[in-house]
Formats: structure tokens, sequence, C-alpha cells
């Protein structure tokens, strides 16, 4: 997965919106105003953080070298991914994926409702 191919993922997912906030190489997206996922479009390897449950993020990092403790990030719920070809693309999909949800499960009842309507 490149740069092209992760953003255009993360723009697929309902109510996803995409900024910078911290500087002009710093790329955000956001759900329900809150960051599910960071990148920095400048930086090579290209890598980003998501969110992840505490134990699967453990599991991950223990099972595949290029899925480390989130850079800037809080470590306990944090990866940080730099893809190659072992990591399955699609399980680059799924930690999108999961981490998009954890956001959505964090959201008020009435964010949800509207987020909902957008699938």
């Amino acid at each position: 997965m490149n740069l092209e191919e992760f953003r255009n993922y993360c723009l697929s997912l309902p109510g996803t919106t995409e900024d910078f906030p911290f500087d002009e190489s710093t790329l955000c997206f956001r759900v329900g105003g809150k960051i599910y996922t960071i990148t920095d479009i400048i930086d090579q390897p290209f890598r980003f953080n998501l969110k992840c449950d505490p134990e699967l993020a453990i599991e991950l990092r223990e099972r595949y070298e290029n899925i480390i403790p989130g850079y800037h990030s809080n470590k306990k719920h944090w990866n940080t991914i730099i893809p190659d070809d072992k990591i399955p693309n699609e399980l680059i999909i799924k930690m999108i994926r999961d981490s998009y949800n954890l956001i959505i499960d964090s959201l008020p009842k009435k964010a949800k409702e509207f987020l909902t309507k957008l699938t």
C-alpha cells in the first residue's frame, strides 16, 4: 500500500475528513472530528499510525517487524505501520477499518446515528 492507496481507502470510509492540523506534511484522517490515522506525506519510508486494541497491538507487533509502537503516540493504543510485502494488504485495510471503528465506538450516540445514515 502506498500513500495514494492509503488516502483513497481512508476517504472511502463514511464521514471521513482529512486535514493538516500540525504542519504542512502531517496528514490526519478523522471521523466525528477525532483522528483515526495520521501520516507524514513527505517522510520515507511511507508509514502511518493507527489506533488499535491494546492486546491486538502487542500481538501485531510480535508478528510483523514493520508494525511498531505508535510514533509520537500513546504506545498502548497506537501502532505505526510501515507497509511492506510481509504485511498483507487485506490486513492493512482491516487495521485501518478497525481504527476507524474504534473512533466510531467512542463517539456520542447522535454522531454514531448520523454516520450510520451515511453507509
